[in-house]
């Protein structure tokens, strides 16, 4: 694992007959806060366990470390995780030599759609897909422990009025 480098966005319009695959997520946080979070996610019946560090430049990179862990101790973890979570289908599109993915959020979240493309380093090129739209790297609103706390349907008003 290590320094995760990777960019966020809106949506703009449509990519879901660009995918080439989708799967559903959810997933709980058993703790987060002050930039950290320790992160369970059911995916494909298959477990995670993910621990991430603050965010640096800008929003940019941050250390991350995740395991696959058992479907079932994935589901004993998630009763330790705070009330909620977050539930979501990604779809993968390919763009030039990198893959984005793309959330589309439901629940508390529902009508939220972004796009992260995963670096090697902080200023490799990349081909942005026409949906991409606004920037949204850095802004804490946008991290997945934020929406379980203070979620998109809260705020979904402000960010349409922004041009995307």
């Amino acid at each position: 694992m290590g320094q995760e480098i990777e960019r966020k966005f809106l949506v703009k319009g449509p990519f879901k007959e660009r995918a080439f695959s989708s799967t559903r997520i959810v997933q709980g946080y058993i703790c987060h806060g002050g930039g950290r979070t320790v992160r369970v996610r059911l995916r494909n019946e298959k477990g995670y366990l993910t621990i991430k560090g603050p965010s640096i430049d800008g929003g940019l990179s941050r250390y991350e470390f995740e395991i696959e862990i058992s479907f079932k101790d994935a589901m004993d973890l998630m009763k330790l995780c705070k009330d909620g979570y977050i539930d979501k289908t990604r779809y993968l599109v390919k763009s030039g030599k990198h893959i984005f993915e793309v959330d589309e959020f439901y629940g508390d979240n529902e009508g939220l759609i972004m796009a992260e493309v995963e670096l090697e380093y902080e200023n490799e090129p990349y081909e942005k897909p026409d949906f991409i739209g606004k920037e949204v790297t850095g802004d804490r609103r946008f991290y997945n422990g934020s929406l379980l706390t203070y979620p998109f349907k809260l705020w979904k008003d402000s960010i349409l009025q922004e041009s995307f």
